[in-house]
């Protein structure tokens, strides 16, 4: 296991944690212990009388009860299945240079080479244990193995199985050789887009020297006893049991817990140990390179967080699922160095080659990548239909840009219908009559005497006019979401994790790398909205007309949620269903993106894709896709950045003036009926 002191340590720890499990053991067998001597001395006559009988009887009772509990507990340890990632399986005829790599990689570490190789939609990369008989027999590195689940012939409905299933490493049919198996190396999709070769080795450098602590005995047997209580606690507390299954299971999970409880700080020394001696391992290998690529890690990182939340999410509400995410992050980060001058050096290491061409069809793996990805953070189905199709890039516009905000404004309208809000058509022109914005305008429109008696609590937030020199994105409300935040804190959980296995790809010591990425991808003080946030619990809906409407929009949106239910096919305009049997199991989603929206911030997009829909309607404007922004407008080939703070200020103060001004500028006719789905 090498010399390393980290990895004394966690093999200190590691027979700590297994000295527990020898006591839980011995508790166990104590009774029969002392029932065997008792029935030995009543054998030979030397513990003879009434007392001794009774004792006996008593003790060999209590023995029994007791074996017969520890083999239960132990059958359910056992056979319990620890949990397993969600992941692409590669096999080596899919990805042979990458195998090359990882295994020279493994030669200069002297640590076993992986096991086999699995990708991730997710920054992240770390080594993982499969060897548990559970998880189905190890499949083979250099036959078609996995690799056979990334083609097929529509591929989906296979890649997906096989990533649920798990991509196991080599191994013989032969059990004692299933614990020797060395762990599989998951590494995140996106590093291998956005990551040029040098820069994925160095990275995964500590990643791979992890697999040798892991082939320590004393390591692994603790590993396993751990994850086997991890997965008894699980198993034992899943619903839909029946009463006397509930009891049993209840006692067997409560010493699972006990135990688990006892050794949580020798094991979670043990993995910090483990992880030390691996990163002390990896000093030795493209060290100085590290250093530089860690830098991508963070910027990758914020990237494909920006490009879930702001680009997929809208395509998997509307039933599409971007088939190329991975591509899409280079896509947001080469136009995030195009705009601001922060990010200038990035885009002279596209020349390099990169890692994706480590791979022999990235485009099939990527499509595999993205299509567990929004089952991962959204739930969607497992196969492909009509309404749950994959989206290409140059198709998203038409497909879920102009399908959804035609959708949102419609259920606008109908939220008007059910409120009893009439328009007022130009009797003299039968070209008003129909779906209008000039409805939504008056209805929102709040009289400039209230106004002033009322106030604005948040009208003093946004600029409704940004420079036009700033670059576009900038000047837009809004600020950093929730789910760029969490980044910070998603780095170093999974920096915790991933010491678990002695492969941290990203180091606590990295956060202020993600944190800079985001403020960066944001373009926005991170701290600059606290007093917006303020306003917006005390504001709740805006203008009095607005909170109205927002609060009726809102109860409308989640009865339409409700009534597409799990596995339902989404009508149009309508999230996608996730799946049916995942959900139930409280699988799916794993990582929701984003919290619930405000009633407010439901109805200013209603009202901005009702917007959009005049614009495109009467003034020529087109639906276009932003990397960093996501859906947007495009007028006479330019982004409608000054469009959203003005659609904000009707709906906060109802001052209906800044959005006329700009619809006046644009050419948009605010009285003509608009297409709705």
């Amino acid at each position: 296991m090498g010399v390393e002191a980290g990895a004394h340590a966690a093999r200190s720890r590691a027979l700590a944690v297994l000295r527990i499990r020898s006591r839980a053991v011995a508790v166990a067998l104590l009774p029969a212990a002392v029932a065997v001597v008792l029935l030995v001395g009543g054998a030979d006559g030397r513990l003879s009388g009434g007392g001794w009988s009774a004792a006996r009887g008593a003790v060999t009772t209590v023995a029994v009860v007791a074996l017969l509990c520890g083999a239960g507990i132990a059958l359910v340890v056992a056979r319990a299945r620890p949990a397993v990632s969600p992941t692409v399986p590669v096999g080596e005829k899919a990805a042979p240079d990458l195998y090359r790599m990882v295994r020279d990689l493994a030669d200069r570490l002297d640590v076993p080479v992986p096991s086999a190789i699995a990708l991730t939609p997710d920054c992240d990369s770390w080594l993982e244990d499969r060897t548990h008989r559970a998880h189905g027999r190890p499949p083979r590195t250099e036959g078609d193995g996995p690799g056979e689940a990334i083609r097929g012939a529509r591929g989906i409905r296979g890649r997906l199985r096989a990533a649920f299933r798990t991509s196991g490493g080599p191994g013989t049919e032969d059990g004692s050789r299933r614990a020797d198996a060395a762990p599989v190396l998951v590494i995140g999709s996106p590093f291998l887009w956005w990551m040029r070769v040098g820069e994925l080795r160095a990275v995964l450098a500590p990643v791979v020297a992890g697999t040798g602590p892991s082939a320590h005995p004393d390591i692994a047997a603790a590993r396993r006893f751990v994850r086997g209580l991890d997965a008894a606690v699980a198993a034992t507390s899943a619903p839909g049991r029946g009463p006397l299954v509930r009891a049993a299971g209840a006692g067997a999970g409560w010493v699972a817990r006990l135990l688990l409880r006892s050794c949580r700080g020798h094991a979670a020394e043990m993995e910090r140990g483990v992880a030390a001696a691996a990163a002390e391992r990896a000093q030795t290998v493209d060290y100085g390179v590290r250093i530089v690529a860690q830098e991508q890690v963070g910027l990758a990182y914020a990237g494909w967080d920006r490009l879930l939340t702001r680009v997929a999410l809208p395509a998997w509400r509307m039933g599409r699922w971007p088939s190329r995410l991975d591509a899409g992050v280079v896509a947001a980060l080469t136009e995030l160095s195009r705009r601001d001058r922060l990010a200038e050096g990035f885009t002279s290491r596209l020349g390099e080659r990169p890692a994706c061409d480590l791979l022999e069809e990235p485009g099939t793996v990527d499509e595999a990548a993205s299509l567990l990805a929004a089952r991962l953070f959204h739930g969607g189905p497992a196969e492909p239909g009509p309404d749950w199709a994959p989206v290409a890039w140059h198709e998203y516009p038409e497909e879920v840009v102009d399908r959804k905000w035609r959708a949102d404004a419609a259920r606008l309208h109908r939220v008007l219908d059910a409120l009893g809000v009439h328009h007022r058509p130009d009797t003299s022109r039968p070209d008003t009559q129909g779906p209008t914005l000039a409805r939504v305008l008056d209805h929102l429109t709040v009289p400039e005497a209230e106004r002033a008696g009322h106030g604005s609590p948040a009208a003093g937030t946004e600029d409704p006019d940004p420079d036009p020199g700033d670059p576009p994105g900038e000047g837009a409300p809004g600020g950093v979401p929730d789910s760029a935040l969490a980044a910070t804190e998603a780095t170093e959980v999974s920096g915790a994790a991933d010491g678990a296995d002695g492969a941290d790809a990203t180091d606590a010591g990295d956060a202020g790398d993600v944190v800079d990425g985001i403020e960066v991808l944001q373009g926005a003080d991170v701290g600059g909205n606290e007093d917006e946030d303020e306003d917006e619990d005390e504001a709740g809906g805006g203008s009095g007309p607005a909170a109205a409407l927002a609060a009726v929009l809102t109860a409308e949106v989640a009865r339409e949620e409700a009534a597409a239910g799990p596995g339902a096919a989404p009508a149009a305009g309508q999230q996608a269903g996730p799946d049916r049997d995942l959900l139930e199991d409280g699988m799916l989603p794993l990582f929701p993106l984003q919290p619930p929206r405000t009633g407010r911030e439901l109805l200013a997009d209603h009202v901005t894709a009702l917007v959009c829909c005049a614009a495109m309607d009467t003034a020529g404007a087109v639906p276009g896709l932003d990397w960093l922004d996501g859906p947007t407008l495009l007028l006479r080939g330019k982004r409608a950045a000054d469009l959203p703070p003005r659609v904000r200020t009707l709906v906060d103060t109802g001052d209906p003036g800044p959005l006329r001004d700009w619809l006046g500028r644009s050419g948009v006719r605010a009285e003509k009926p608009v297409r709705l789905v």
